[in-house]
C-alpha cells in the first residue's frame, strides 16, 4: 500500500469549475475523510483519483507513481460504492474474487477474514444483511491489493442503527489490511469518528485539513465551524483578547484578530446553572447519552447547550448560561 498525493486538480463539466485547484495528501496506511456538503466536488475528486474522470489540470500520484493519465484499470485503486453492488448471481467468494487471477481462493479467504466474514464464502448476497454486504464490497476492493481504497459514502443505504457498528468494522478491517484509504462523506459524525485525518471541502477546494480533533476544535473560519459539528454563533466585539457577546465577556482564543464579528461556541461549552446570563428553557431534546437544551436569554438571543442526560432541566425553568473555556472569534468581512 502507498500514500496518495492530489495536487491542484481542476475539473469542469460545461459550466463553472466543480474542482478549483483541490489538493490532498494521504499518508500511507491512513484513512482520510473528505467531508463536505452535497455539490462541493468531493465525489468528483474521488472519481478523478479513480480515473473515472480526467482532470482538466493538476496531478494524481500513488506513492512514487504518477497516474494522472492512466485509465482506471491501470491505477490499482479499490472502490467501495454507496451500495455494495454485489453480483446477485455469484457467491460471496466469487464476488470477492472477481477479477483476480485463477487460484485466488487463498486471497479471497484472507480478505473475508479481514472483514470479519470468514466462512461466508459459499453464501449468496441475498442471504446477507446490508452491513454484511458492505463488508463483502470492502473485501472485494481489498482483494487485488490496491494502492489506495476509495469509499464513496458507503454507509448511506444502511439503517441508522447499523451504521455505527459497520463503520467500526470497516475501519478495523482497513487498519488490519494496512490500507491507505479515502472516505467521501457529508456526515460529520462519520468523518470525525472514523478518520485519522479530516479534509473539509467547500466550493471545489479543500479549505482545511487536520486531525478530527484539530478541525473540530480549531476551525479555520465560520463556515467550517458551523459545518463540522454544531455551533452557537453570536454577534460579538473583540478587544485586547476578550470577546463581549450576549453571554458576557469571554476569553478569546489567541488568533490576533479584533473588532466586530462573530463568536462560535460549541454547545458543550455552555453551562446551565444558577449563575450566568439569565434566560428561560424553551425546549429539552433527549438523546439518551446527553440532551440538548434550548434557552431564550432575557435579551432575546436563543442559544443551545449540550448537557448530561440526567440534568434536571425542564421547559419553563429559569437558568443562567455561562461559558467554559476560551472562544473562537471571527471578524466581520472587511
Amino acid at each position: 500500500m502507498t500514500g496518495l498525493t492530489v495536487s491542484e486538480i481542476t475539473k469542469a463539466f460545461d459550466g463553472p469549475p466543480v474542482l478549483r485547484g483541490a489538493s490532498l495528501t494521504v499518508a500511507e496506511g491512513d484513512l482520510t475523510a473528505v467531508l463536505g456538503p452535497s455539490g462541493c466536488g468531493k465525489t468528483t475528486l474521488l472519481r478523478v483519483v479513480a480515473g473515472f474522470e480526467h482532470a482538466d489540470s493538476g496531478s494524481v500520484r500513488l506513492g512514487e507513481w504518477e497516474v494522472t493519465g492512466l485509465p482506471p484499470e491501470k491505477r490499482r485503486v479499490g472502490i467501495v460504492p454507496q451500495e455494495a453492488a454485489l453480483f446477485p448471481h455469484l457467491s460471496v467468494a466469487r464476488n470477492v474474487g472477481f477479477g483476480l487471477a485463477r487460484g485466488g481462493a487463498e486471497r479471497v479467504a484472507e480478505c473475508l477474514e479481514l472483514v470479519g466474514l470468514g466462512g461466508y464464502g459459499p453464501r449468496m448476497p441475498y442471504e446477507l444483511s446490508g452491513g454484511q454486504q458492505q463488508r463483502v464490497a470492502l473485501a472485494r476492493a481489498l482483494a487485488p491489493r490496491p494502492r489506495v481504497v476509495l469509499l464513496d459514502e458507503p454507509f448511506n443505504a444502511l439503517d441508522r442503527s447499523l451504521r455505527g457498528t459497520v463503520r467500526d468494522d470497516v475501519r478495523a478491517a482497513l487498519k488490519r489490511a494496512g490500507a491507505t484509504a479515502v472516505l467521501v462523506t457529508h456526515d460529520q459524525e462519520e468523518a470525525l469518528s472514523m478518520a485519522d485525518r479530516v479534509a473539509v471541502m467547500r466550493d471545489g477546494l479543500i479549505v482545511q485539513e487536520g486531525t478530527p480533533a484539530s478541525v473540530y476544535e480549531d476551525p479555520l473560519d465560520l463556515g467550517v465551524a458551523t459545518f463540522v459539528g454544531e455551533a452557537v454563533v453570536l454577534e460579538a466585539v473583540s478587544v485586547q483578547g476578550m470577546v463581549s457577546c450576549a453571554l458576557g465577556r469571554l476569553a478569546q482564543r489567541a488568533n490576533g484578530v479584533a473588532g466586530r464579528g462573530t463568536v462560535a461556541l460549541r454547545p458543550e461549552q455552555l453551562v446551565l446553572s444558577a449563575s450566568g446570563s439569565p434566560g428561560v428553557v424553551e425546549r429539552v431534546e433527549f438523546f439518551g447519552h446527553d440532551a440538548a437544551v434550548t434557552v431564550a436569554l432575557d435579551d432575546g438571543v436563543v442559544v443551545r447547550a449540550r448537557t448530561r442526560a440526567g440534568a434536571p432541566h425542564r421547559q419553563g425553568d429559569r437558568v443562567g448560561v455561562s461559558v467554559e473555556g476560551a472562544v473562537l472569534f471571527y471578524p466581520s468581512a472587511g
